[in-house]
């Protein structure tokens, strides 16, 4: 998994509320699409007009947010089906952290196990970064999670085991093989207390 330090990009308002996982990746895609290529389906109902063509009224659709890697959201974002594929479909356009009020809670659990940082702040607060990010001028921002700040003055918490995850690139099998030496302690401990466990 890719690390997360410090990230300076575009941020991109997103501030409706309520954007569930479907929104974000239509079921029949997770079914179809392999992983890697899910990035070209992410919010497609919202990015595509019915004859295919982009939805120029779509901020990712436009400059400098087409390359944007931060989204500034509504609350309660990632809501609805337990959908890994949706981080997937984000990261596959290249968004690295996705600021909102509150989360869907499996959704951003399913951030930090693919490298994606989740962010929760006051609505007062993204609503302000939301007008930043809305201004091209103001829309670059940076995300230091050594630190936990924003643009050097926003602070915002992380839970440790999940800031050590995306500081070290760790997902979940890579934490528990950071402890591979002391499993294999106690696995020869035990192994000497009750040999007859053990083939």
């Amino acid at each position: 998994m890719e690390r997360f330090t410090t990230l300076t990009a575009v941020a991109a308002p997103l501030a409706q509320a309520n954007v569930d996982t479907d929104v974000i990746i239509r079921v029949e895609r997770c079914a179809q699409v392999p992983k890697h290529e899910l990035g070209r389906y992410a919010f497609e109902a919202l990015r595509f007009l019915p004859d295919g063509a982009g939805n120029p009224d779509f901020v990712l659709n436009r400059e400098p947010w087409r390359r944007a890697q931060i989204l500034v959201c509504g609350d309660n974002f990632g809501c609805g089906s337990s959908r890994e594929m949706a981080v997937w479909a984000l990261a596959g356009i290249g968004i690295r952290c996705v600021i909102a009020p509150s989360f869907g809670e499996i959704f951003h659990g399913n951030c930090f196990q693919n490298g994606v940082l989740a962010i929760r702040l006051p609505r007062e607060t993204t609503l302000r970064l939301s007008a930043l990010a809305s201004d091209p001028g103001t829309a670059t921002f940076t995300v230091d999670l050594e630190r936990q700040k924003i643009n050097g003055e926003i602070a915002f918490e992380v839970d440790p085991l999940h800031r050590r995850m995306l500081l070290e690139g760790l997902d979940a099998i890579g934490l528990t093989l950071a402890r591979e030496a002391e499993i294999a302690a106690w696995q020869a401990a035990d192994r000497a207390r009750r040999p007859w466990v053990y083939p």
